[in-house]
C-alpha cells in the first residue's frame, strides 16, 4: 500500500513537471508572437513613413517645381513684379496652405498629390507609435534660413520652404534621414522649424522624441497617449 502511494505521488510530481515545461513553452511562444507583432508594426509604420516621404512630401515638392516651371514664378508671387518669394504678392508674405494652395495649383493646371482625399490633397493621415491618428499638413512659406557666410560662420537669408506640420518625432527623423542622409535638425535641406535660422555651428538633434505626449512639456507619454508633434521646413530649389 505504501509503495502504491509513493508511485502515485511520483506520478503527480512527474505530471506537475510536465505542466511546468508546457507552461514554459507557451510563454516562449507568446513572447515570439509579441515580438513578431512588434516587428510587424514597426515594418508597417516604416512603410507608411516611406509613403509619406515619396508619395506626399516629394510629390508636393515636384508639384511646387512644376508650378514654377509653368508660370515662371513661385506660388503666390507677383507675375508683374516677381520677388522670388512665396506669397510675395502680399506686403507681408505668410503661409500658403489648404484652399489657397489648392487654388493656385488648380489655376495653373498642376496636378496635386493624392493626399488624404480629393479636396484634402494637402493632408496625410497616419498612425503614431502608440497607434493614435495624426494628420500632417503641407504649406509653403518664405522663411529665415541660415547659410554659410562668405568668409566664416553662418548668415541668415530668406528661402522658400515646404512647411510640414504635425510630424511625430519618429517621422521627422525618418524624413530628415531620407532628405539629408542623416538626422540633424539644424543643418541640411530638412530642418526643425525652430532651428532653421540658427547660426550656431553645432549639430542638433530634434527637440523632442516619442516620450513626449501631445500637449505636454515633459516626457510623460503613456501607451494610450497621442505622441507630441513638431513642424519641419524642407527647402525648395526656387
Amino acid at each position: 500500500m505504501k509503495s502504491f502511494k509513493n508511485r502515485n505521488i511520483a506520478s503527480q510530481v512527474k505530471q506537475l513537471g510536465f505542466t511546468l515545461v508546457e507552461m514554459s513553452v507557451v510563454l516562449v511562444v507568446i513572447g515570439l508572437i509579441v515580438g513578431a507583432v512588434s516587428i510587424g508594426s514597426d515594418l508597417q509604420r516604416n512603410a507608411v513613413y516611406q509613403q509619406i516621404s515619396s508619395n506626399f512630401m516629394q510629390s508636393w515638392s515636384q508639384a511646387y517645381q512644376n508650378y514654377f516651371n509653368k508660370t515662371g514664378i513661385v506660388i503666390g508671387d507677383s507675375a508683374s513684379a516677381p520677388t522670388l518669394k512665396v506669397d510675395g504678392a502680399n506686403a507681408t508674405p505668410g503661409e500658403i496652405c489648404t484652399t489657397s494652395l489648392q487654388g493656385f495649383m488648380d489655376a495653373a493646371g498642376i496636378r496635386m498629390p493624392a493626399g488624404r482625399s480629393e479636396g484634402n490633397e494637402d493632408k496625410f493621415v497616419y498612425l503614431d507609435s502608440n497607434g493614435n491618428p495624426q494628420e500632417t499638413t503641407v504649406c509653403f512659406q518664405n522663411v529665415n534660413w541660415s547659410l554659410p557666410g562668405a568668409t566664416s560662420g553662418y548668415v541668415v537669408r530668406k528661402r522658400n520652404v515646404m512647411v510640414l506640420k504635425s510630424l511625430t518625432p519618429d517621422l521627422a527623423r525618418f524624413l530628415d534621414s531620407q532628405v539629408d542622409g542623416k538626422v540633424d535638425a539644424r543643418f541640411g535641406l530638412f530642418r526643425e522649424s525652430t532651428l532653421a535660422s540658427n547660426t550656431g555651428t553645432a549639430s542638433t538633434d530634434w527637440s523632442i522624441d516619442n516620450r513626449r505626449a501631445y500637449g505636454t512639456t515633459s516626457n510623460t507619454n503613456q501607451d494610450e497617449s497621442q505622441v507630441a508633434v513638431v513642424t519641419a521646413y524642407f527647402m525648395m530649389n526656387n
